[in-house]
């Protein structure tokens, strides 16, 4: 009979269980690897030889055929290594496992039969679980992250060998329980604060709201105004994740090959930052196997593209269906992969070519301003909540000037904020704040009285609004009364949200000062 291991593979940010079906037959010796497996699959035939070598079994001088079950699926990568071998050693007696069907095995060999470090090994470590797997053997390098799964057994070695006399009894393994207090690397990311910023109270009122409601925004400023420091502190006035948000971060880091070895929980809020030149299969996800792109690696966090008007427009216009969906799909020929992208959408850049319009040093003509707004294209416009406009300040004036809330401080407002939205929507699936409101639940909870119904319609026949930006008004107004504690919405809330749209009346009065 065949020799059945399990194992697991990765599509999408899950992972599925796979069966390692070893079959040996009298013949020219010969491995064979089928099912669907990438270059990576296939090049293990020369792993697993030389690891059983230098761990002290003989190679079986036969015809080897292993089978990577279901064999529709396409397969990627170096971690079916270690099950691969155990099955070749347990088909050919040199090893007897009493109860395999128990066991799971993730691991890439080295030639000398040290199993090394793999990526993706939370899902499929979760993909175990639910299986019913009671014990998953893992690389020594992977028990932190394998650790974040509960009610399955981790076993951790160091090398092939290891895993041989635990599986025939001579030894156990380094189960690892991962305390919830351990600190993780990434806390270097903390040390930014609001209070370092000074003569920006405005902006930084409109990143409180953006934060408080889940809300995209763009600042327009001169070149050293304050625009990317503000941005690069948002995610501390963040709320801290919940346990399943840390681990849908953890679990698209795990598959990117991102996460540090030995570390485990990705605690706080990611921030990405990609280049404008970066590629749009970079930014939205890609690949002949399809990865993550920055927009799910910004998952739970914060997305910043600086100089928004560099990028190129087809790339911009790609984020359209990720910002509205909140997840991406991307097709290939080994399936359709979907990705989770909710993000917070937090852009800056300069109002023209040279970054100094209106100012005297400006020296773009119109023609040159308008074709450079214009890269940027009004649906990715209407999708940005908030459109601030930057002003530079006097370092002489501020040097002496007090500094402002602490990050702390206004994640206190933050919070109080989110915690009002959460209860509101806690029978709505899939709405955690202001910024997720479906029509449905505008018309329910963002209710206006005469006076600010009459202002927001006035203001919108001016600049010509579209429903999707009224309807960004009007969630922006729920959070304001929300970061005050008010059940309704008020006119002053329709007054302060309207200044957040500070762009339409720059573009609609544009004169350059010559």
């Amino acid at each position: 009979m065949a020799t059945v291991v399990r194992s697991f593979a990765i599509q999408g940010i899950d992972g599925y269980p796979v069966d390692i079906e070893v079959k040996m037959l009298e013949g020219q010796p010969v491995i064979s690897i089928i099912g669907l497996g990438d270059q990576a699959v296939k090049e293990a035939a020369e792993r697993i030889q030389a690891a059983i070598d230098e761990s002290g079994y003989v190679f079986p001088k036969k015809r080897v055929i292993i089978s990577l079950a279901p064999s529709d699926k396409k397969k990627s990568g170096s971690h079916f290594d270690l099950a691969m071998a155990v099955g070749v050693l347990c088909q050919n007696g040199d090893i007897g496992v009493k109860n395999l069907k128990e066991y799971g095995f993730i691991g890439e060999l080295s030639l000398d039969g040290r199993l090394r470090a793999c990526r993706g090994i939370l899902p499929m470590i979760i993909a175990g679980q639910k299986k019913g797997i009671k014990k998953i053997i893992v690389p020594e390098a992977n028990l932190k992250e394998a650790g974040l799964v509960h009610g399955v057994e981790i076993l951790g070695f160091h090398d092939l060998t290891g895993v041989i006399r635990c599986l025939e009894g001579k030894t156990s393994g380094g189960e690892i329980h991962v305390g919830k207090k351990e600190n993780g690397p990434e806390e270097s990311g903390t040390a930014l604060d609001f209070k370092d910023v000074k003569g920006q109270d405005e902006l930084i009122e409109a990143a409180v709201l953006a934060a408080a409601g889940g809300h995209n925004m763009l600042m327009v400023g001169e070149p050293g105004c304050g625009k990317t420091i503000i941005a690069q502190r948002i995610p501390t006035i963040l709320p801290e994740m919940t346990e399943e948000e840390c681990l849908e971060v953890t679990k698209i880091y795990s598959i990117s090959g991102l996460l540090p070895n030995g570390h485990a929980l990705m605690k706080y809020r990611p921030f990405r930052a990609p280049h404008h030149n970066a590629s749009l299969n970079a930014l939205i996800g890609g690949g002949a196997y399809a990865m993550p792109g920055e927009v799910s690696l910004a998952h739970n966090g914060v997305l910043f593209l600086d100089e928004l008007a560099e990028f190129s427009r087809r790339t911009l216009d790609a984020l359209r269906q990720p910002i509205e969906d909140k997840k991406v799909s991307i097709s290939r020929v080994n399936g359709t992969h979907t990705f989770p992208s909710n993000f917070m959408f937090i852009t800056a850049m300069n109002p023209c070519p040279c970054g100094y319009y209106p100012g005297a040093k400006c020296k773009c003509t119109d023609y040159e301003i308008i074709k450079y707004r214009g890269k940027i294209s009004g649906p990715i416009m209407d999708r940005i909540d908030i459109q601030k406009e930057v002003h530079s300040v006097d370092s002489f004036a501020i040097a002496d000037q007090k500094s402002g809330a602490s990050s702390e401080e206004l994640r206190v407002k933050v919070e109080k904020a989110r915690k009002i939205q959460q209860e509101r929507y806690a029978q709505e699936k899939g709405i955690n704040c202001n910024a997720q409101m479906t029509t449905e639940l505008i018309q329910r909870y963002c209710i206006l009285d005469a006076d600010s119904l009459g202002l927001l319609r006035e203001t919108s026949e001016k600049y010509g609004y579209s429903a999707r930006v009224i309807h960004k008004l009007l969630r922006l107004a729920r959070t304001s009364a929300d970061l005050d504690g008010e059940e309704k919405i008020h006119q002053k809330d329709i007054e302060k949200v309207l200044t957040c749209r500070e762009l339409d009346k720059s573009n609609s009065k544009m004169v350059v000062v010559k």
